[in-house]
């Protein structure tokens, strides 16, 4: 990679793909899962196929600002306008919020589109949001304080923020001997990130796909209280497509607040 490399043109461009080739975490939800969310019986997830906690979320949800932060896809977002959430999506990838879009026309329901970096929330006023909800996905954020900061900022006093990121773990192991043959052997220096990788083993490995990044915990946790945040809750779970299930949570999960 040049220099000149950027990580969110060509993350924006892979996501593209990945929709195009049916990654599952671009597969819009189906008119039963919006028609059950408008009836009171919806859940969202932020790690792996766990549903987040209600207790997370306000316990008024009907008017609640939302920002479905890097969480396109037509997933989450679409559930919680369905739910009555007031609800907006950042995503830097335009096809992952076409499917959002495409869900919105389809239910008649009310979606904010943004197309944008997660760590540049410019777009927003400040204390714009009652609920600020991150999938998995700042494993593609070159660095996270500047989205601890910006979540704090947008969100109003009292203000919810929920994160699902990885394990930093996970980076130590060979991928192909992970994915291939189920071995767990230990190869990378943290953090990692694949573009640490020669350029023809990433392609061999990764092939389009976007490039990730691992944050220590000390990026993760320490770096929302350096924001400012209260963490409340803290969960984790085995990753669902991979063997490190059967040893270890490669998923974490946090909510916290704005004082």
């Amino acid at each position: 990679m040049t220099h000149s490399f950027d990580p969110v043109a060509y993350n924006r461009d892979a996501w593209d793909r990945e929709v195009e080739n049916s990654n599952e975490w671009t597969k819009p939800v189906g008119p039963e899962v919006i028609a059950r969310a408008r009836a009171g019986d919806w859940s969202v997830v932020l790690i792996g196929y766990e549903p987040v906690p209600r207790d997370w979320f306000p316990a008024e949800l009907a008017g609640a600002d939302v920002l479905c932060l890097a969480s396109g896809g037509g997933q989450q977002g679409p559930v919680l306008s369905a739910a009555g959430a007031a609800v907006t999506v950042l995503d830097n990838s335009p096809r992952q919020l076409d499917r959002d879009r495409e869900v919105a026309a389809r239910e008649g329901l009310s979606i904010h589109t943004v197309l944008g970096d997660m760590r540049d929330l410019s777009a927003f006023p400040d204390a714009g949001f009652d609920v600020v909800f991150n999938p998995v996905s700042n494993v593609f954020s070159p660095d996270l304080a500047p989205v601890w900061r910006e979540s704090f900022r947008v969100l109003r006093p009292g203000g919810i923020l929920m994160v699902g990121f990885m394990n930093p773990d996970v980076f130590l192991f060979d991928i192909p001997a992970l994915e291939e043959r189920e071995e767990l052997i230990v190869r990378h220096r943290l953090p990692f990130s694949s573009l640490d990788l020669p350029d023809a083993e990433r392609q061999s490995t990764y092939g389009t796909g976007p490039i990730e990044y691992s944050h220590s915990l000390t990026s993760q946790l320490g770096g929302q209280l350096a924001a400012g945040f209260t963490l409340t809750h803290f969960a984790e779970a085995p990753h669902h497509a991979d063997a490190t299930a059967q040893y270890m949570p490669s998923y974490f999960a946090t909510r916290a607040t704005k004082p």
